[in-house]
């Protein structure tokens, strides 16, 4: 029985590193890159001769329309086109403001083959992924994976209070640590022992990890 092959596109203005990822993918069994953009403006321009991608490979940092605003285009205009951010910026914020622009997840640019092919099959299967490096086991809590080995509990279970809830929801905006702290009205400490107390009860390894967990519990919605 032949594979049904998802479609990928590849965004991305550094041209060399687009087309050997862009090998690499087609190595993978049941993906094929249908075409390469240089930025969001080629990428939608493609369109025209190109039937829509079932995943979009996405950079950040691009001329003439950069990833967020390519990300914003594809979540408003390609509803079931999913989109995996792949970029060398691995901070909180940035990685935060491309999943509130709908990515269902991140893997930076060096990262090892085989951590990129199971990023696409997470993004297939399991409709979210994000690279462990970046948030421990957040991935596994996103994506519901080896559910008998990483349960996704319910959110009564780490028995979060109101206060947590409210620095969970503050902390999938794109605000700093600081800003939180004084939307919250509480020192820069207060706000360290939340974030601590978070990583602890979630189980997860950074922000990144909290903000998965709010979207996939409904805590918040994007």
């Amino acid at each position: 029985m032949q594979t049904t092959l998802l479609k990928i596109a590849m965004v991305d203005d550094h041209t060399l590193l687009r087309k050997g990822l862009a090998n690499l993918v087609n190595t993978f069994e049941g993906f094929e890159v249908i075409f390469e953009a240089g930025n969001g403006r080629d990428f939608i321009d493609q369109l025209e001769t190109h039937p829509n991608p079932d995943i979009v490979l996405l950079d950040i940092n691009m001329p003439v329309m950069n990833g967020y605003e390519t990300a914003a285009w594809i979540r408003k205009n390609l509803p079931d086109t999913r989109v995996l951010v792949l970029s060398m910026l691995d901070n909180d914020l940035a990685i935060i403001r491309m999943l509130n622009l709908g990515a269902r997840g991140f893997l930076v640019k060096d990262s090892h083959p085989a951590q990129f092919r199971k990023a696409l099959t997470e993004i297939r299967d399991l409709g979210f992924c994000i690279n462990e490096a970046l948030s421990g086991r957040a991935g596994y809590i996103a994506s519901n994976d080896s559910p008998e080995n990483n349960p996704v509990q319910p959110l009564v279970s780490p028995g979060l209070s109101e206060k947590e809830l409210h620095f969970l929801r503050l902390s999938c905006a794109e605000l700093t640590y600081r800003e939180i702290a004084r939307e919250m009205g509480i020192g820069p400490r207060a706000v360290d022992s939340h974030r601590d107390a978070l990583f602890t009860k979630l189980n997860v390894a950074n922000r990144v990890g909290l903000v998965l967990y709010a979207i996939k519990n409904g805590i918040v919605r994007v």
